[in-house]
């Protein structure tokens, strides 16, 4: 009768789920609506709507999982490598609910009628075989998209640049652009970040990949690349909460040790 009682814990959101959080509200801020989607993807969603066909080079960079179900093209279900499909199914998703006024501005000549834009982020989890200090067969990721009429890479920079400098809380932070290739967009640019403070003050680390969408890739969304062009970008929500706190091992977030998780309550 004399023991103190026992009390539950109280609980925390895992950092990874903080990330999560703080991203989709951030862009939510600018206008960008949240998807979400299937993680066993078919084969077309995941590579070849991407500007990615079967025997591309590109396949190669992707060490996929697969499961034992064959989809329509008689090519097995994949666990998705990057939640790029989604912005796919958005896209598509998209034009049905704006039919008409897609339509509408796909028989206007002048341009006078405007169909909605389409701005979206992809965030969740995704799977691939990779296992060290900065990847999981298991990894997050958060992929953006922004298509109309008028959309350049002048507004990615903007975007993302104000996105990094919200998140990390600073003003200060310096982006750097630097070219790449990725199937699905072109031109392509990975975008670094530099420190600017600590022991690795003025090192560059690469937080996403992005560029203006491929034309191919925009014709498999269902609209004409001929009039619709825009950027799409895809980060490590993972890598961003490493940076956030302080963390210099990836696999301390998916161990499930509590002496880690509760420093983050």
């Amino acid at each position: 009768m004399t023991l103190p009682g026992r009390r539950r814990a109280g609980g925390g959101l895992h950092p990874v789920s903080r990330t999560m959080e703080r991203i989709e509200a951030i862009f939510s801020s600018m206008g960008f609506d949240v998807a979400d989607g299937p993680e066993i993807e078919s084969d077309w969603h995941s590579f070849t709507s991407l500007n990615n066909p079967p025997n591309h080079p590109a396949r190669s960079m992707q060490d996929t999982f697969y499961v034992d179900i064959n989809g329509e093209d008689g090519i097995p279900y994949n666990l998705r490598p990057h939640t790029s499909p989604m912005q796919v199914r958005y896209a598509h998703q998209h034009i049905k609910k704006y039919a008409a006024e897609f339509a509408a501005a796909a028989a206007d000549a002048t341009g006078n009628v405007k169909a909605p834009e389409i701005r979206v982020i992809a965030p969740g989890r995704t799977y691939r075989v990779d296992s060290d200090a900065t990847h999981s067969p298991m990894f997050h990721q958060c992929e953006g998209l922004w298509l109309g009429e008028n959309v350049s890479f002048k507004d990615l920079k903007v975007i993302f640049t104000d996105f990094c400098r919200t998140f990390f809380e600073t003003d200060d932070l310096v982006l750097r652009f630097r070219p790449s290739f990725f199937p699905f967009t072109e031109p392509s640019a990975e975008i670094d970040i530099q420190f600017q403070t600590g022991p690795l003050a003025g090192r560059w680390l690469e937080v996403s990949g992005s560029g203006q969408v491929h034309p191919q890739v925009v014709r498999n969304m269902g609209l004409d690349p001929e009039r619709y062009i825009g950027f799409a970008f895809g980060m490590g929500p993972d890598r961003l909460t490493m940076l956030r706190y302080g963390v210099n091992d990836l696999r301390l977030f998916f161990d499930g040790d509590q002496r880690f998780l509760t420093q983050f309550q």
